[in-house]
């Protein structure tokens, strides 16, 4: 059951970065019910792999996975329209690959090792695309110029803790030699 719901928001990928990039080829009210779709599989899926008692390793990577895919087509399909620096989705990339290679390969866990900054950045990582289907909305139609601004800012931000979150987890391993 929890997988179906991850397996949910991986179906949503394309269609939510095709509505991003051209606006009429989803009601933009659909669109943001597809984000938000996304966001409760998200929330719900873990819960219930551990209401069930289903959770796994495998089962977290695929819901981090999907997570990360999700994010990243979004985030690009945003730098297409001038929403976002390319620079964000190219460090999610290098983030979610040193996530897994420093969870498996250096720590030598059997499961993904998250990180603080790692775990609020992947679920704000969600809100530009939040911010833009919200902004093509009637109802802002008179500030989505202003919704626009707070877009580019909010993504340069997370290109910055991004950064702040590679580097944390490629000096974690040298700080815990020290100890």
């Amino acid at each position: 059951m929890a997988n179906l719901l991850t397996a949910i928001r991986l179906l949503l990928v394309i269609p939510v970065a095709m509505a991003i990039v051209d606006s009429s080829l989803l009601a933009n009210w659909f669109l943001l019910v597809l984000i938000i779709i996304a966001i409760a599989t998200d929330y719900f899926d873990g819960k219930v792999a551990r209401a069930l008692k289903t959770a796994s390793a495998r089962g977290m990577l695929f819901d981090h996975g999907t997570d990360f895919i999700f994010v990243t087509v979004a985030l690009f399909a945003l730098s297409t329209i001038g929403l976002s620096s390319i620079l964000l989705p190219l460090l999610i990339i290098v983030a979610f690959s040193q996530y897994v290679f420093d969870s498996y390969y250096l720590s030598k866990q059997k499961q993904l090792r998250m990180s603080f900054l790692g775990r609020w950045n992947g679920i704000f990582y969600f809100v530009p695309t939040v911010l833009v289907a919200s902004s093509r909305l009637p109802v802002f139609e008179q500030t989505q110029a202003i919704f626009n601004l707070i877009i580019v800012y909010f993504n340069y931000a997370l290109a910055v803790s991004t950064l702040a979150s590679i580097v944390d987890r490629a000096i974690a391993p040298l700080l815990q030699k020290d100890k």
